[in-house]
């Protein structure tokens, strides 16, 4: 009766999911769709009272514990739409047989024995929590019995008593919880998975007379094939990815800016003479300097970078010197550093006294000067030992401070920009770095002619529109993302994007902020909280589109950079968001974006310390509505 039953249910599940196991054979390079099949070993375990095993049968010692083996086989499909969900369902033959304690009463020994088979139906919902393959699973499970049978041997009878259990429930629920690994063991023009797990059964008695209760571990071992079925991404067909385009491309932009005044003065080694890239007037051009002579824009940079920030900054002495004489009864402090010792130090800090003593005329007992060896913030730190060649010269300085608040004030400046972040076309290659060794895109035009752009590996590019428009006013582009797995194969997908760009320079000027970190990479944008709120908030309007982007310098790995410039930018949105939040503005877009080391969108060159000072910052552009 057991093997029947046995076969009989084979032959269900083979005729109801036979299609669905020879889908499994279809190969895919990142497959969302997953068919194959499972086998396990049922451990049952019995617990409760059993004696009255039908109408005609009743044991003459009541039986309250037991145990068995049982096959477990299955076809199965599971569903994986991303990393972290899924679901499992899975329809099968699943034995729960096993035998029961002996047990005595009156003299007289009882054993018995059980053929207690079902159809099972197990859908699971899948959760992958980790980046290691190890999911767990949990549902519910519905059995359907086919196999009821019982053996009953006591030890006064001539023979064994074989029957069928009465008050079987014919449909079984109870529910399954369970935890496998998916071993991969084929990545090339299929995805196979091998995957043992274990899982724990539970749920009602098999009968609805007396207090029979059946638990069940399972260790199975499940083979999955990966299939393009149902919209998977196939070998050579589509790679998954996004853009999102600008409505108009600006031509260019006018910022007023707020510009931080990194008040240090870097000197070259082995010279105690303040550089010449610093902007030195004569005494009588001095007299003549303003502050705000900076604010007038001066011609575009073509190369993309901010010079006329750096412009700024090299005008650092002649500003304080400005600053000084406005404000008469303000004093700062000169702080030269040195690997050459303190009284070197010194040395340098007297030049810059000198200068702004003999040049702007600023009295001496105003200006205090001092040495010391290492600056208070320094960038070489304790036990370091890379990358020195570019750490060490930032060290060789002198830091100007002052108690006087509006000394130390940003500069206030008007910049041009030719590739406002805004114009930017965004790709987005979800999973990028863990499904493909490269990607690129192709940009074609209504002629033919293909642009390339590329190799990335990160999950977010950014081209300019300007650059994919190269002079056209508009045009229609067929995009391509291009990618290479991790196996070798070349996934492609395409999307149509119009661009177009305005006739006239944006008439409202936008606002530009920046926040300088220190070489410390523990100061957190906590520190400008109060400046985020107080001066950066207010300004921001309803409906206005507010870009932060972060950026570091070279030093450090790129990874740690990255992930830092990131980090920052989004801590500065958090503050910024709060802040308008409790103003009860809700309509305002934000873009953040971490650039890391970037030299593509880096502010400034490296090769100078004060570039890669000022490298070190997170941008906040706000464009009015």
């Amino acid at each position: 009766m057991r093997k029947f039953a046995l076969v009989q249910t084979i032959a269900i599940i083979i005729t109801v999911c036979g299609p669905a196991a020879l889908l499994g054979q279809t190969k895919s390079t990142n497959p969302v769709w997953w068919l194959g099949g499972s086998i396990g070993i049922n451990f049952n375990y019995y617990g409760g009272e059993v004696q009255q095993l039908n109408s005609s049968t009743l044991a003459t010692a009541a039986m309250t514990k037991g145990s068995g083996k049982g096959l477990y086989l299955a076809p199965l499909v599971e569903y994986r739409p991303d990393p972290v969900w899924g679901g499992i369902f899975a329809l099968g033959f699943d034995d729960r047989g096993g035998s029961f304690d002996e047990a005595t009463n009156a003299g007289v020994t009882s054993s018995l024995t059980t053929s207690l088979n079902y159809l099972s139906l197990e859908p699971s919902l899948r959760m992958t929590p980790f980046k290691s393959p190890l999911y767990f699973f949990a549902g519910p499970r519905l059995g359907i019995n086919v196999s009821k049978s019982f053996s009953l041997t006591e030890s006064n009878a001539p023979a064994n008593v074989d029957g069928d259990w009465s008050g079987v429930r014919g449909a079984l629920f109870g529910g399954q919880v369970g935890v496998g690994f998916d071993i991969p063991v084929s990545r090339g023009s299929s995805h196979i998975d091998l995957s043992p797990y274990i899982s724990v059964n539970f749920g009602q008695g098999p009968r609805s007379e007396e207090s029979w209760s059946l638990s069940t571990v399972r260790f199975g071992l499940a083979l999955k094939v990966g299939s393009s079925f149902g919209g998977s991404e196939t070998s050579g067909g589509d790679a998954d990815f996004a853009i999102r385009a600008p409505k108009l491309i600006p031509i260019e932009r006018r910022i007023h800016e707020t510009f931080p005044m990194r008040t240090n003065v870097f000197f070259d080694e082995g010279s105690d003479v303040i550089p010449k890239r610093y902007i030195l007037l004569s005494k009588d051009e001095a007299s003549h300097f303003k502050e705000e002579q900076l604010l007038t824009p001066e011609p575009k940079d073509l190369t993309g970078r901010s010079r006329r920030q750096l412009v700024t900054y090299h005008n650092v002495l002649n500003v304080i010197g400005d600053r000084m004489r406005l404000h008469p009864n303000a004093t700062v402090t000169l702080t030269g550093s040195s690997q050459r010792g303190a009284a070197n130090g010194r040395t340098i800090a007297e030049a810059v006294k000198q200068y702004l003593v003999n040049v702007f005329g600023i009295e001496e007992r105003r200006i205090v000067a001092e040495g010391r060896e290492k600056p208070l913030v320094p960038s070489v730190q304790t036990g370091a030992s890379h990358e020195l060649e570019l750490v060490t010269p930032e060290d060789r300085r002198v830091d100007i401070t002052s108690p006087s608040a509006e000394i130390l004030e940003p500069v206030q400046i008007v910049s041009l920009q030719e590739d406002p972040l805004d114009s930017d076309v965004i790709f987005t290659v979800p999973d990028a770095e863990t499904k493909f060794s490269s990607w690129s895109v192709e940009v074609a035009d209504q002629s033919g002619t293909v642009k390339h752009f590329g190799p990335f590996t990160r999950g977010e590019e950014r081209i300019s529109g300007r650059t994919i428009l190269s002079g056209a006013m508009k045009g229609s582009y067929t995009i391509s993302m291009v990618g290479t797995t991790k196996d070798g194969e070349t996934v492609r997908n395409e999307r149509k994007v119009d661009l177009q760009r305005t006739d006239q320079p944006d008439e409202e000027l936008g606002l530009r902020f920046s926040i300088v970190f220190e070489f410390d990479q523990s100061r957190t944008v906590a520190t400008y909280e109060r400046f985020l709120t107080s001066t950066v908030a207010p300004l921001i309007t309803e409906g206005a589109s507010v870009i932060i982007h972060g950026h570091t310098d070279i030093i450090g790995e790129e990874s740690h950079n990255l992930k830092l410039s990131r980090d920052r930018a989004e801590e500065t949105m958090n503050v910024l968001q709060r802040a308008l939040t409790a103003a009860g503005k809700r309509r305002v877009k934000f873009d953040t974006y971490g650039f890391g080391e970037d030299p593509r969108r880096a502010p400034f060159e490296n090769a100078l310390p004060e570039e890669r000072f000022y490298n070190r910052t997170v941008i906040i552009d706000i464009v009015p509505e």
